[in-house]
């Protein structure tokens, strides 16, 4: 088993384009020399402040961090783990340098995501001149980089976007201009934002919805965007989470307004699988917690990792553990984790969707498991903020939310299988392994029945779906990965 306090170890298999094994190290040692220390320090200052006005009464809507947050910050965007994308057009060193950050900070690997979530969209869909002009700003690692952030969430719901985005956009002779408000929006004070909203005179519902990037600064210089509050979450604080509002924000259309829901889904599909690296991170963090004290406790005469039903439980979530980053590093290999996309990756579009689906729900659900288990392994300990691993909890059950509850990961995963025969298109695509008779037999059976019914049984079946397809991704690599 390898080392299970390093995720740089547990990542020597994966080959992310120029993210080798000496980059990944050089981070993780980063980390425990400066950025564990600073990441303490952020996570017990809890909601930093918003200064709304200068000392003048000028609305500039600053949020102030704690010391060292931007070093903190910086470290993964000079590292490349959004310049990466640009250069490589790929995904994969993302997510490996994402998982030694989530494995430290999961809230840190958010701005990173979202960030990678801005660039998508803008080098896919984005006019020439302008994905010229904005990439080299958020493709940069000498400490200016700018931010992205992608804003979807209204107060009216998050996961029913034909109902719930009510921000407005409207043409003008200088250009699209957008009205309204955003209620969770990550990453507040970013430089750009993808912001979902619905074009004058669109349909209702999810087609009628179009992508936008706004940017946090006006043509004149002013704010594009305000903060109206930051949230004061449990965790995730390396993150600023705040309420926006839009009034007649500057704004520039990207793509054809009538496909922006596919534009919207692929942007979320980027956090799901980010969602489901940080997730597997965290396994792999509560189970390093874990067997550290465990080593030194002894009780009965023995070290506690030394007891028999210990022992057993350690194996157990160190396989599961790494089966996830197995997982993920098949569906890298599978996927190549590009970012320009082409005509095959649009035809694997409902097996991708639904893979997001199941990755995001199984390993949130692993993450959960886990620093559960790590808790009660340090005992009364676990639960003393001083010792940290009360935080992993804190931060695994926000995963469990960001970009979608599990009850939504079923619910949308069992409406691409109905409606798009998903579940077919993902057993091809994995090459038809073994048990996946049994799979079919299962969600056809599930289908065979009306949609109420087909709803309030998905859940067995979409779990078994889950597990199954991360044992077969763990099986896809070579034995020496494995």
């Amino acid at each position: 088993m390898p080392d299970p306090g390093s995720p740089a170890a547990l990542l020597r298999h994966w080959r992310a384009g120029r993210v080798e094994a000496d980059a990944l190290a050089a981070l993780e040692q980063w980390w425990h020399a400066e950025g564990a220390a600073l990441s303490d320090t952020v996570d017990r200052a809890g909601t930093p402040p918003l200064r709304m006005h200068d000392r003048f009464g000028n609305r500039v809507d600053a949020i102030d961090y704690p010391a060292g947050y931007r070093a903190l910050l910086g470290r993964g965007y000079r590292e490349g783990v959004v310049a990466r994308a640009v250069e490589e057009r790929s995904l994969l060193p993302g997510y490996a340098l994402g998982y030694v950050t989530a494995f430290f900070d999961p809230g840190l690997y958010c701005p990173y995501t979202v960030s990678l979530g801005t660039v998508v969209p803008l080098l896919k869909y984005a006019p020439a001149d302008l994905r010229d002009r904005l990439l080299p700003r958020l493709a940069c690692r000498d400490g200016r980089a700018w931010q992205g952030a992608t804003w979807m969430t209204e107060a009216g719901g998050g996961s029913d976007l034909g109902a719930g985005v009510r921000t407005t956009a409207r043409e003008t002779g200088a250009g699209w201009r957008l009205d309204g408000e955003k209620y969770f929006a990550s990453n507040a004070g970013a430089e750009l934002a993808v912001v979902a909203a619905r074009p004058a005179g669109a349909p209702d519902g999810i087609r009628g919805l179009a992508l936008f990037l706004v940017p946090r600064a006006r043509s004149d210089g002013g704010l594009n965007y305000r903060i109206r509050r930051l949230k004061d979450k449990i965790a995730t604080r390396s993150v600023p989470t705040g309420e926006i509002e839009l009034d007649d924000a500057e704004a520039w259309l990207l793509g054809p307004p009538g496909e922006g829901i596919y534009q919207i889904m692929e942007v979320l599909n980027v956090s799901r699988v980010a969602n489901s690296v940080a997730a597997a991170a965290l396994v792999q963090r509560a189970l390093a917690e874990a067997l550290d004290f465990a080593r030194g406790r002894r009780a009965f005469g023995r070290p506690v990792a030394e007891q028999p039903l210990f022992r057993a439980q350690a194996e157990d979530r160190a396989r599961a553990a790494a089966r996830g980053v197995r997982a993920r590093l098949g569906r890298g290999r599978r996927a190549r984790g590009r970012v320009a996309g082409d005509a095959a990756v649009l035809a694997a579009l409902p097996a991708f969707r639904l893979l997001a689906h199941l990755a995001k729900y199984w390993t949130a659900a692993e993450a959960i498991d886990a620093a559960r288990w790590a808790m009660e392994a340090l005992g009364g300990n676990g639960a003393i903020v001083d010792f940290g691993v009360e935080r992993l909890q804190r931060e695994a059950m926000i995963l469990s939310i960001w970009e979608g509850t599990p009850h939504r990961q079923m619910l949308d995963g069992l409406a691409v299988m109905r409606r798009e025969r998903a579940h077919e298109a993902l057993f091809a695509w994995l090459g038809e392994p073994q048990g996946t008779a049994a799979q079919r037999a299962a969600i056809e059976a599930l289908l065979a029945r009306d949609e109420e019914a087909q709803a309030a049984g998905i859940e067995p079946v979409f779990a078994g779906l889950a597990a199954w397809t991360a044992d077969c991704l763990a099986r896809a690599l070579p034995a020496g990965a494995q």
